[in-house]
């Protein structure tokens, strides 16, 4: 029987997996935060991007957000790499492997630092500006927030 156009072109599996891709990805805009800045679906292969753009510095901070940075005397407030969505937080690119950085490594904006699991999708946390990393506030594997530090960024 001749295909008709329009209909897929997909396997049962490929269809499945992009049906389940789909829906972690619904459950991943259902968690809160702001929407993605760009969406991307291919359904050979099966690929789904979504990225968030880098939030800009905020007017007043939200209700139940942490509060801001005490400056220590005599020392700068340092800046903080954010966690760009909510789910797990991971340092390293696998379990066992080294590290994106660790305390004192210089980083250059756009440099990915580490990961947050959402959904099983995998999203690099990224610092926003050149710098020194300071303390990593989170251990691997721990659950954070949209927008909750994750590493001190100490400018340089």
């Amino acid at each position: 029987m001749p295909e008709r156009s329009g209909e897929p072109h997909d396997d049962a599996g490929t269809s499945s997996a992009l049906r389940q891709a789909t829906q972690a990805a619904d459950r991943l805009l259902r968690l809160g935060g702001p929407p993605p800045a760009t969406l991307s679906v291919r359904a050979g292969e099966v690929w789904i991007e979504m990225t968030w753009a880098v939030p800009g510095p905020e007017t007043g901070a939200p209700a139940g957000a942490p509060a801001a940075p005490v400056e220590q005397a005599g020392r700068p407030s340092a800046d903080y790499i954010t966690a760009p969505a909510v789910g797990t937080f991971y340092l390293a690119p696998s379990p066992g492997a080294e590290p994106f950085v660790r305390p004192s490594s210089l980083v250059v904006a756009g440099q990915q630092v580490g990961i947050v699991e959402a959904m099983k999708l995998m999203i690099p946390v990224e610092a926003t500006a050149a710098g020194r990393i300071g303390k990593v506030l989170h251990a691997d594997g721990e659950p954070v927030e949209y927008n909750q530090p994750l590493f001190e960024l100490d400018p340089s």
